[in-house]
């Protein structure tokens, strides 16, 4: 094997990537499997768990305590999560932004597969999800649960246009919604029984809230702020949106749906994803300087006082023991939380990890990871398992006995080994896909990581726009987490045979159409921009 992969590396460049082609579709060739669709036996509805799930907005892997405790924000009822439950070390996005992530942990599929190949969505965007689209919702809806949307959309929906032909590129402006008709292609076509929520971040217009596809209040105004820590772009805003109030508006709306559907047999999932910590850092005045760092820090009290709310609303509703609770974030820590100034005064964001939000550096897209759930998960429980948020499909279709088709979930592993303790000699995942804001890739597998791209990728320096800061750095980067977690030692040069296996399962994983088991499938439309093969050869 030594030999063989020395004598490739020496192979010129056109060679190389001919090479490299064809053992991928040898491999293609060889993995391919039909996964049936085989129907199980019906689960007792009344003895599943409930499930919700908190996604919070740009919180970092070092924000919450039991995971830094040295850090200077404590996150006391977040933490209660990791003494009932299980913390995992090893957790990740699949993109290190907004809309990516969402698409991944709804669908249990990387969100490059989909159209969108790089950056988000706007508020005015058109949905990105089709309603053919399985996701965690229409599978547990499937097996008798309610389930319920409440927060943070950011995935587009289609809005009623006063004129129709005045949209580009999938979206168009605020002004050019009519506001008195119903909204189309929302949560509530995606598997939600109920939705309640706002389009995309708290900084992007319209500034309303959509319920089961109506618009609550008809905006009568405009509204455009712009200060140190509170920024949003101009548009209509409603009467009913207060952007101070919507963080708790969605905790206060989660809470209440919580006590009434603990009351009914049937099991519920609630999908929980917050505005915040993201831009505007909104504190209310309860919580401003009590953390005695900056807004950010008093932002990350009020959403651990929120978390420990809810908590105790599952324990008196009488529910807490067959309540499964996740608490994570859609990606490492944003600059708007004036990292440089949280890390002068002891607090570390994204604790040790290079880059921050939108990078494919650890700190764009190791987030924290934590889930109680007392009748199945042991108290204080760590799991240094490499996982993904995709991984949330697998998981609840199992817990639901709910069998996926070849295409559903395509890049989706179950984490029931591991909430169960399950002793097993492999890793659950084979390999886990990164992706940047700039479309930027990188594949982990085990404690190598290979990143397809010099620089950051996103937006911490030296990035794709950083020209003079690039020049001179190789094409691809090659990192040993194990010993070096903040990625500063670049093997690219050293350990070509790691270089080339990582390079040719990412191309597996790309052509394929999915990362586990299965038939091959077919990945959404192909953009220019988006490279499929030519970076083999780089």
């Amino acid at each position: 094997m030594n030999n063989y992969y020395q004598s490739k590396i020496k192979m010129n460049k056109k060679n190389y990537i001919y090479t490299a082609l064809i053992a991928t579709f040898l491999v293609i060739g060889m993995s391919c499997k039909v996964q049936e669709n085989k129907k199980s036996s019906p689960p007792d509805v009344n003895s599943l768990p409930n499930i919700i799930v908190i996604l919070a907005d740009d919180l970092g892997y070092g924000d919450i305590s039991s995971y830094h405790e040295s850090n200077k924000i404590k996150t006391p009822n977040i933490d209660r999560l990791a003494l009932d439950g299980m913390r995992f070390t090893d957790a990740h996005t699949s993109s290190s932004v907004c809309t990516p992530t969402r698409y991944g942990l709804l669908t249990g599929r990387y969100n490059w597969r989909s159209k969108l190949k790089s950056g988000v969505v706007s508020g005015t965007s058109k949905a990105l999800i089709p309603n053919s689209r399985t996701t965690i919702a229409s599978v547990l809806k499937d097996k008798g649960y309610n389930t319920a949307f409440i927060g943070k959309w950011h995935l587009g929906w289609d809005w009623a246009l006063k004129d129709a032909t005045k949209v580009t590129k999938g979206r168009h402006n605020s002004d050019n919604i009519d506001f008195t008709k119903e909204v189309k292609n929302t949560p509530n076509d995606l598997g939600f029984d109920y939705s309640y929520g706002h389009c995309g971040s708290l900084d992007m217009a319209p500034y309303v809230y959509v319920e089961n596809g109506k618009i609550t209040e008809i905006p009568d105004t405009v509204t455009v702020k712009k200060e140190k820590y509170i920024k949003w772009r101009k548009g209509p805003i409603s009467k009913d949106f207060v952007h101070e109030d919507v963080t708790p508006n969605f905790f206060r709306r989660g809470m209440q749906y919580i006590t009434a559907y603990s009351k009914k047999s049937d099991p519920f999932l609630l999908y929980l994803p917050l505005p915040s910590p993201h831009n505007p850092i909104l504190p209310t005045k309860e919580w401003e300087g009590k953390s005695g760092l900056n807004p950010y820090g008093d932002f990350m009290l009020m959403i651990d006082d929120y978390v420990g709310q809810l908590l105790n609303t599952v324990e008196a509703a009488g529910v807490n023991d067959n309540t499964i609770i996740i608490f994570t974030s859609d990606n490492g820590c944003s600059p708007s939380a004036k990292i440089k100034e949280l890390i002068k005064e002891g607090h570390y964001p994204n604790s040790i990890y290079r880059g921050h939000k939108a990078d494919i550096y650890e700190g764009g897209h190791r987030v924290p990871f934590l889930v109680r759930w007392p009748k199945e998960i042991k108290k204080g429980s760590v799991s240094d398992e490499t996982i993904c948020l995709t991984d949330l499909m697998a998981t609840f279709a199992e817990i639901a006995s709910y069998d996926l088709k070849a295409n559903e979930g395509e890049d989706s592993y179950s984490l029931m080994p591991i909430f169960k303790n399950t002793t097993f000699s492999s890793p659950l995942r084979e390999a886990t896909v990164h992706h940047s804001i700039h479309g930027n890739f990188a594949i982990r597998k085990g404690d190598w990581k290979l990143i397809m791209c010099p620089g950051s990728g996103g937006w911490s320096l030296p990035g794709p726009k950083d020209k003079e800061g690039l020049k001179g750095l190789p094409e691809v980067q090659l990192y040993n987490l194990s010993n070096d977690p903040a990625e500063t030692i670049n093997l690219q040069a050293s350990e070509p045979e790691k270089l080339l296996e990582l390079k040719l399962l990412l191309s597996k994983y790309i052509t394929e159409g999915r990362s586990t088991p299965g038939a091959i499938q077919e990945n959404d439309a192909i953009s220019g921009k988006w490279r499929q093969i030519d970076f083999i050869g780089k």
